[in-house]
């Protein structure tokens, strides 16, 4: 295993902020990784995944080691599930697009997500009514203290809205390797949600199947989202603010058009893009900090911006969100 000094992390973050890695390295298996903890005691210690949701507003003193485990196999099916292992190293994209060349169901609606399948479950990655809680069965992580494997069910993990114990109680404790996803081999279609069916109908789509949902999900996500290969960005950067029904009847009577879903527990979700955009945040830019022309909730770097920069821009929208509103948003991507 090879570890690299003074390396840019620019091509490792859909950002593309050119923060540096005192040590740099990556690993392709268990045994690779227990070489580079078990060898060397690393005062920090950073794993990086695909970098589709991270912003490095410093450099970065001490290890960051790519996670890199691949493979896809399929390990035991019965009547109605087939259940599917991927090395967290493998791209979301691509694991998605290789279910549904073989007709597995369940993560059509989450096509074209950025990143690699080790953060699904970490942040609960969902989209367009589904979130990958719904799909997954269990995870191998190695514990970097200890030095050994555990296993995760879907209960161990504690999963909730772009959340689990991975970003909380466990927080920089586990490396993730594989996955394994539960997925239908009789797809039950979500199209409900978002503008799929009018994309379906528009796509001239007579048949419903995986294929067509995945390819519809695509096209509205390009429409709306910058491609991180021409304009860095890692996505939704604020999370959906949820609130109290009271106080969102109150904001319904000031605002009539304020977008709100309701949740199980009674309370009522917002849409943070839409927050945003109602505060004049839409098509800001401030040198190549800004926000994405087409979709508020989308932070960007046209170039050459510092990951401070777009910090500081962020915490502009929270103060003007709170303002005007007095709903509290809460930034998603993960800040280092």
């Amino acid at each position: 295993m090879q570890i690299q000094q003074n390396i840019s992390l620019k091509r490792y973050n859909t950002f593309g902020i050119d923060a540096r890695a005192h040590f740099f390295s990556s690993f392709r298996s268990i045994d690779d990784l227990q070489e580079v903890l078990t060898h060397i005691s690393w005062p920090r210690l950073m794993i990086l995944g695909g970098g589709s949701n991270i912003l490095f507003t410093n450099d970065y003193d001490g290890m960051v080691l790519k996670n890199e485990v691949k493979g896809i196999s399929r390990v035991k099916e019965d009547l109605d599930y087939v259940y599917v292992k991927a090395g967290a190293g493998e791209s979301w994209h691509q694991f998605v697009l290789h279910c549904i060349e073989n007709g597995w169901a369940g993560v059509e609606n989450l096509s074209l997500i950025p990143g690699n399948v080790g953060a699904s479950p970490m942040q609960n990655i969902g989209a367009y009514g589904v979130e990958i809680k719904e799909v997954f069965h269990e995870l191998k992580a190695f514990h970097i203290k200890e030095k050994i494997n555990y296993t995760f069910s879907l209960k161990d993990c504690d999963f909730g809205y772009r959340e689990s114990v991975f970003k909380r109680k466990y927080k920089d404790q586990f490396v993730i390797l594989d996955v394994t996803y539960k997925l239908k081999k009789k797809a039950e279609y979500n199209t409900s949600y978002g503008a799929i069916n009018q994309e379906l109908e528009r796509m001239g789509v007579k048949e419903l199947s995986i294929k067509a949902i995945s390819q519809a999900v695509i096209n509205i996500r390009s429409s709306k989202l910058p491609d991180p290969k021409e304009i860095g960005n890692a996505g939704s950067f604020f999370k959906n603010p949820s609130i109290a029904r009271e106080q969102y009847l109150q904001l319904k009577n000031q605002f009539p058009e304020i977008v709100g879903y309701e949740n199980a527990d009674g309370t009522m979700k917002l849409a943070a893009g839409w927050l945003i955009e109602q505060c004049g945040w839409k098509g800001y830019r401030n040198g190549d900090a800004g926000v994405h022309a087409k979709q508020a909730l989308v932070l960007v770097n046209y170039g050459n911006a510092k990951g401070s920069e777009i910090y500081n821009l962020s915490g502009e929208i929270l103060e003007s969100v709170n303002q005007k509103f007095g709903v509290t948003l809460e930034r998603e991507v993960n800040i280092v």
